[in-house]
This record gives C-alpha cells, sequence and structure tokens, in this order.
C-alpha cells in the first residue's frame, strides 16, 4: 500500500488523476524562487516557452537573458554570472543542453563549482514524435559522471518545483530533468522532499518484501501502478523514487535491497549509466542482490506517441511486472537450493 508518511495524492490510482507536465513545476518554482531572492536570473537558448521559463521572464524582465540557439555561449555566460554573485537557471531542451553543451558544462561551471542550475526539458523518448534526435536518453549519464554535479529527476510536476527551490539554495552545479509531457500527480505540497534522500513511496522499510523497485522521473507512477497490481497477487513490491540520482541516498538503497532481496531499476533513459547503473555501483559495493534493468538498452529513440515508444522499447508496465516475476523466480530458485 502506499506509505502514508508520505502524504501522497490519495487519487492516484484513479484513472482521473491529474496530470500536470513535470516542467511546469520548474517554470513555477523559479518564479517563487526569483521571488525569494533578488540574484536568481534566468537565461534560455530560444525555447523559452517549451521550457516555461517565460513565466520568469513575464515576471523579471529585467533578470531574464534570451542567448538564442547558443548552447555552449549559455553555460558560459551563466558560469560568469555565478561568478558575480548570480543564482543563474539555463534552460534548454535536454538534448542540446547538456547534450551539446557538455564541454562547456563541465569546464566552465562544475570545474569550477558555480552555483549554475541545469534545466534539461523533453527528457526521456515520452517526447514521442519529435523522435530520436530530440529524445535525451543519454542525459543521465553524462551529467552524473562530472565531478561536483548534483543530477536530480524529479517523478511529477510538485516535486519539479520543489527541486528548482532547493537548486536555487543549494550552491553547487545542478541538473535537473525535466519531462514534457502531461504526468499523473504522484505527490502533494506535504510530501518530503530533500536533495540526496530518497524516499519509499509504496510500502513499509520496516517489513520484508518480495522484490524492490527503485524508479525515477515520470516512470515512477508506472512503477506504483505495477506494486498496486502485484499487490491482487500477493506479491509484495516496495517502490523507491530516487529523485536526486547523485548524490544517490545509498542507505535507501541497501535497506531496500536487505528487504527485498532483488531490485528492479525503472527509468526513461538509457541502462548504461543511467540510474540503473547507479544503483548497481552502491549495491555491488555493499549489498549484491539479483538486479533487473527497466529502461533503454543501446538504442536511439524514434518517432511514435509515449505509449507506443515506452511498449517498444520495454519500459510499460507489462516489463516491469515481468522483470519483478523473473526476479522472484529465481529468488525462490537460490533459496531452495540452500
Amino acid at each position: 500500500m502506499l506509505n502514508k508518511s508520505q502524504k501522497l495524492n490519495p487519487n492516484i490510482f484513479d484513472k482521473k488523476v491529474e496530470q500536470v507536465p513535470i516542467r511546469n513545476g520548474f517554470g513555477e518554482g523559479l518564479v517563487e524562487a526569483g521571488e525569494k531572492n533578488q540574484n536568481v536570473v534566468g537565461l534560455c537558448a530560444d525555447l523559452t516557452d517549451s521550457t516555461k521559463m517565460n513565466l520568469f521572464k513575464n515576471k523579471f524582465g529585467d533578470r531574464f537573458i534570451e542567448i538564442g540557439v547558443a548552447e555552449q555561449n549559455l553555460a558560459s555566460v551563466a558560469s560568469g554570472l555565478s561568478a558575480m554573485g548570480k543564482i543563474p537557471f539555463i534552460s534548454s531542451y535536454a538534448m542540446f543542453s547538456p547534450g551539446r553543451n557538455w564541454e562547456q558544462i563541465r569546464t566552465t561551471i562544475c570545474y569550477n563549482d558555480r552555483a549554475v542550475i541545469i534545466a534539461g526539458s523533453h527528457a526521456g523518448i515520452s517526447v514521442g514524435p519529435d523522435g530520436g534526435t530530440h529524445q535525451a536518453i543519454e542525459d543521465i549519464a553524462i551529467t552524473r559522471v562530472i565531478p561536483n554535479m548534483v543530477v536530480i529527476s524529479p517523478c511529477d510536476y510538485i516535486e519539479a518545483k520543489k527541486a528548482t527551490l532547493a537548486s536555487a539554495e543549494l550552491g553547487k552545479p545542478v541538473y535537473i530533468r525535466l519531462a514534457r509531457e502531461k504526468t499523473p500527480v504522484i505527490t502533494t505540497i506535504d510530501s518530503p522532499f530533500e536533495i540526496g534522500k530518497a524516499q519509499l513511496l509504496y510500502g513499509e522499510l520496516i517489513e520484508t518484501g518480495d522484490v524492490g523497485i527503485i524508479a525515477t522521473g515520470a516512470l515512477v507512477y508506472r512503477a506504483l501502478k505495477v506494486a498496486d497490481e502485484l499487490k491482487k497477487e500477493n506479491i509484495s513490491v516496495k517502490v523507491l523514487n530516487i529523485a536526486t540520482i547523485k548524490p544517490i541516498d545509498k542507505d535507501a538503497v541497501i535497506t531496500l535491497a536487505k528487504n527485498c532481496g532483488c531490485i528492479v531499476s525503472v527509468e526513461e533513459h538509457q541502462i548504461a549509466g543511467g540510474l540503473g547503473s547507479a544503483v548497481a555501483e552502491v549495491l555491488s559495493q555493499n549489498f549484491p542482490v539479483p538486479q533487473e534493468f527497466i529502461g533503454v538498452r543501446d538504442l536511439f529513440g524514434q518517432s511514435g506517441t509515449p505509449d507506443e515508444l515506452l511498449k517498444y522499447y520495454g519500459m510499460a508496465e507489462e516489463d516491469i511486472i515481468n522483470a519483478c516475476k523473473k526476479l522472484i523466480t529465481r529468488k525462490s530458485k537460490q533459496n531452495h537450493e540452500k
């Protein structure tokens, strides 16, 4: 069942659950951050409306800079502003920032440990018809590998707003990954959020479970639906939402592995270098257990509806269910052999 301590949306499993684009949370959070601190500034690479930075531009026009289609300059200018005491937020499609300007982010922002927040919108294959050239499914890998970088992947609109506000006060380089499509609202304003802390959304940590799911971003909702569906088959599933992929909450990952004995990682990203890899790094060094990976398997994206693409790339709910059952069978066989 849903973890009551998380104070989640009680209508999560309702077919009419409210759906809002995750990127909207960034736009609203940025405005609120600007209201709290006059040093907050916004810079965009000609995608102001799409990334929802238009909300900040409309309210704080004197603190907004339209860089134009020049993502490398976008990062470098932001680094300079940070050096002068500003708190720059930069936004574009994730495929362009951090995709196109990775070296500038690495050298001018992270190497100097500048407090610049990079909002990468339209991440994942759920961008749909835009096709493989615009579907950023490598962005977690290329950002979490850079020293000093914090990587956040919010599960819904409310969590994205909280992540934006928290990033403004962190004083570190931050990458926030944002999805374009409307996503069910999972959390509430009362749900806990802290950079670097994972949240158990389904099940109780003090209880053992049959399988643990560790998910991030827009697919957290599907992981919760899987857990609720498997409950009907008397399969106990715990769902851990990892919004902060770096630094990852090692204690939460290890505790889940100890309680469940096997883990399914779920992400709308390449399996190589993403959330699943980060989880595997923790487990291999601390508490090795069998793990199944749900994500893109060394392929580029393509055009299609979000649901079609999730099914094609093996990230639909049925794929998560099959991964869970596969691990449970494997665990049962191992226990029997002992």
